[in-house]
């Protein structure tokens, strides 16, 4: 048999080392983000240390766990590069539960006003 009919019967003839699984990103952004998930733990963390209080305190907690919360999300579970379905598939779920909790929530309100108006308070 000759090498083009062993070739065809095997396959293409590629060496292992052609095929590159999965990809690889530049080490920088990983430090970049790194980076900056250190500077907004400082962040949260002056927070405490400032005594900061009431709404300005947990705004900012809340601020600094999102962003922190994200940039992991994004860089180190590569969510960046993800097709946009995929990423809808995963994110999408729980935007749309805390719009419905944010709606129960004002029903409830409602509801508990509608019930002091009507038998009276405590």
């Amino acid at each position: 048999m000759s090498d083009a009919e062993t070739a065809t019967i095997s396959g293409p003839a590629h060496a292992p080392e052609d095929h590159v699984e999965g990809q690889e990103h530049p080490i920088s952004t990983y430090l970049w983000v790194w980076f900056l998930l250190f500077v907004l733990s400082v962040g949260s963390y002056m927070v405490d240390y400032m005594q900061l209080q009431g709404l300005l305190r947990w705004s900012l907690i809340l601020i600094f766990m999102f962003l922190k919360a994200g940039f992991i999300i994004a860089v180190f579970m590569h969510m960046v590069w993800e097709r946009l379905a995929l990423s809808f598939a995963i994110l999408l779920p729980p935007l749309v539960l805390l719009v419905f909790i944010g709606l129960m929530t004002s029903e409830a309100n409602y509801t508990f006003l509608s019930r002091l108006t009507f038998f009276g308070g405590p």
